[in-house]
């Protein structure tokens, strides 16, 4: 574990970050207008998210990719709970 795991959690982050931005059910709640349709433009952030775990299995370290996999888990938790948070305006959410 090391470096290649905090750069793969970041990596991962970000684009997990984008595809929280981008939802399509996200967005109609918040009164703005889905940026597109279909999952065309989602499924390459989906992957490219699943990549940097790849790398780590690849690399042939079981412990980094476990814990890819759990850093990856709670930051899709703290994002959602953050956006769902920032909409209703609340501060219970974090």
């Amino acid at each position: 574990m090391g470096l290649p795991l905090y750069i793969a959690l970041a990596a991962s982050t970000l684009l997990i970050a984008l595809l929280c931005l981008r939802d399509p059910k996200r967005r109609r709640a918040m009164g703005a207008s889905p940026p597109s349709t279909g999952a065309g433009p989602r499924l390459p952030l989906a992957i490219g998210a699943l990549l940097p775990g790849l790398f780590l299995i690849l690399l042939g370290d079981a412990a980094a990719f476990l814990s890819w996999l759990g850093g990856c888990s709670v930051a899709g938790w703290l994002l959602t709970t953050a956006l769902s948070s920032a909409r209703s305006g609340s501060k219970e959410g974090i």
